[in-house]
């Protein structure tokens, strides 16, 4: 009888022909798999914001070949109208920073499937990743301040870096399986087999565990220092360095009727705004997922198209020509009944009107198209730039040098019109010419050609569901616009009741809104209270409701009040 025993894994006298020990097989799990991705995709585009910096520091490539800013302007114009009202009506100038976060997560999304397949395929994961870049690309060379080919650089270079890193990151080498058992009667210990039985070779991390999570750190640490070198690079500070310089030019000041000054306008009441926008609340809505940075020194303007004669300015050049002050009320066409996208300040600029007939516009010129220098265009209806109405070419703002995010250097303003039409903040060219020629971002996107400002008002206090004793006095103020036409009147109603003239600010002009207020006694139950204005003709603001496209939002604006 046969009485020897199987041979056992670590016996001296072990057969030959048993499987020898394997090391333990380790691949990166779903999670670190996913983390991965997003750290060498954060890398990719760390490297391609740092070169399109750089780039923009040594005038090789423009500010606008950023990856990131494509996308993210692609974003912007593929958004779907609606979409985009909804995030200005809820975020208002937040509505970047929710623009942001959905490309953000988007991105991640698209990093963490990188990373995922990157587990199984890394060849499948790099063609991904190329896929991805090739995306910014087309993004960075469809935007309308690219410069040519040359602004792909960054992307290029930062999609070579992520691949190569994710390549690394996730090679593989070939484990092979261990040969089967010579006694099929003998059970193999877990130290004989790769996790998994099997007779095909396994697939293993060249790098195992620990040196893996120490290079994803590295790559991590890799894409923060990057990002961080290209934030503080001095673009930006430039900017602010450049409007520190100056100083805000003399200009003829604005004379107002019956002695009026800024300093006799009524003060407005407690939860009302000011009748001058403070700058750091004055509206921004724009295309512009970051600020520009240009300075005064590189800023210059274009003037062409149907003119005699064209013409480039300087900042230098523009502040040395004759400038004017003025208020002047702007509203976003972006703004909905009761809204808050319309702001008051004090502009100095030059005439544009004086700009424009000195280079003798064409007879068949109808508009003007305005570009910024990140690409956003408008056209601006010829005659109002030259009808004798406040245009400016504006350099300063409520006593200081323009601010950044308002358009410095230099921006537009055109009392009467909706922004999208006629404000265009970073403005560098200004192309005379026709409305059936030109194509604007926001004509073409399904918004009027035309959009003068309809007249409107708004209750600034009581707030909304606001609530009283019986008795009190309430305060009702707002305030009223119709820049070119001016406010003649304004009229509140206490749920069904008489139309009820309230007291009016003194008018300024025909260019800045008015703020009203009248005081009620507060009586038992719900109210709804309604504000509605006539204009300088005596014409009254519709009661029709419109949302803001094409042409601007209508209706009464209404509070209700919970009187007990």
């Amino acid at each position: 009888m046969d009485t020897t025993r199987p041979q056992r894994d670590g016996d001296s006298d072990a057969s030959p022909s048993a499987p020898p020990p394997t090391s333990t097989i380790w691949l990166p799990g779903r999670w670190l798999g996913a983390l991965t991705g997003v750290v060498v995709v954060g890398l990719a585009l760390a490297v391609a914001e740092l070169l399109s910096i750089l780039g923009d520091r040594v005038q090789l490539l423009n500010q606008f070949s950023s990856p990131l800013l494509a996308v993210g302007a692609a974003f912007i114009t593929l958004t779907p109208e609606w979409l985009k009202q909804f995030a200005i009506a809820t975020f208002g100038e937040q509505d970047k920073v929710a623009l942001q976060v959905g490309m953000g997560v988007t991105v991640l999304i698209a990093a963490a499937v990188i990373g995922l397949v990157a587990r199984r395929s890394p060849r499948v994961a790099a063609v991904l990743l190329a896929a991805f870049v090739a995306i910014c690309g087309v993004a960075v060379l469809t935007r309308p301040a690219a410069v040519g080919v040359i602004d792909l650089l960054p992307s290029i270079v930062g999609g070579v870096v992520g691949v190569l890193v994710l390549g690394y990151l996730f090679r593989r080498r070939e484990v092979a399986a261990p040969a089967a058992p010579v006694d099929p009667d003998v059970e193999p210990t877990p130290q004989d087999y790769p996790s998994r039985r099997t007779t095909t070779p396994v697939m293993d991390s060249a790098l195992g565990r620990r040196r893996f999570l120490s290079l994803v750190g590295i790559t991590a640490a890799a894409a923060t220092a990057a990002t961080a070198i290209g934030r503080f690079l001095p673009s930006y500070a430039d900017v602010q360095a450049s409007r520190d310089a100056l100083q805000v030019p003399s200009a003829t000041p604005q004379s107002f009727p019956d002695g009026l000054t800024l300093d006799t306008i009524e003060e407005a009441v407690d939860g009302q705004g000011a009748f001058l926008t403070p700058n750091e609340d004055f509206y921004r809505v724009d295309t512009a997922l970051t600020l520009p940075n240009i300075t005064a020194d590189d800023w210059s303007l274009k003037i062409h198209g149907l003119v005699d004669r064209e013409r480039t300015l300087t900042y230098d050049e523009i502040v040395n020509l004759p400038l004017v002050e003025r208020t002047i009320t702007l509203t976003c066409v972006s703004n909905e009944v009761g809204g808050g996208l319309v702001g008051t300040a004090t502009w100095i600029g030059t005439p544009i009107k004086d700009l424009l007939e000195d280079l003798g516009p064409s007879s068949d010129a109808d508009c003007v198209l305005c570009t910024s220098i990140d690409g956003f265009t408008l056209t601006a209806p010829l005659e109002a730039l030259v009808d004798g109405r406040d245009s400016l070419l504006a350099v300063a703002m409520n006593g200081e040098i323009l601010p950044q995010r308002n358009g410095f250097p230099v921006r537009m303003v055109v009392p009467g019109l909706y922004g999208y039409v006629s404000a265009t903040k970073w403005i560098v060219d200004m192309k005379v010419s026709r409305f059936s020629d030109e194509v604007a971002y926001w004509t073409q996107r399904g918004w009027a050609e035309q959009a003068p400002i309809k007249t409107a008002s708004r209750i600034d206090v009581p707030r909304g569901f606001n609530q009283a004793a019986v008795g009190d006095e309430v305060v009702i103020a707002g305030v009223a616009w119709a820049q070119q036409r001016g406010i003649e009147n304004v009229e509140i109603q206490i749920d069904d009741g008489e139309w009820q003239p309230v007291e009016l600010s003194p008018a300024l002009s025909n260019d800045t809104w008015r703020q009203w207020r009248t005081t009620w006694v507060a009586e038992q139950g719900v109210h709804t209270i309604r504000c509605r204005a006539y204009d300088g003709t005596g014409e009254l603001q519709t009661e029709e409701i419109a949302p803001p496209i094409p042409n601007g939002s209508s209706g009464y604006d209404a509070r209700s009040i919970t009187v007990s």
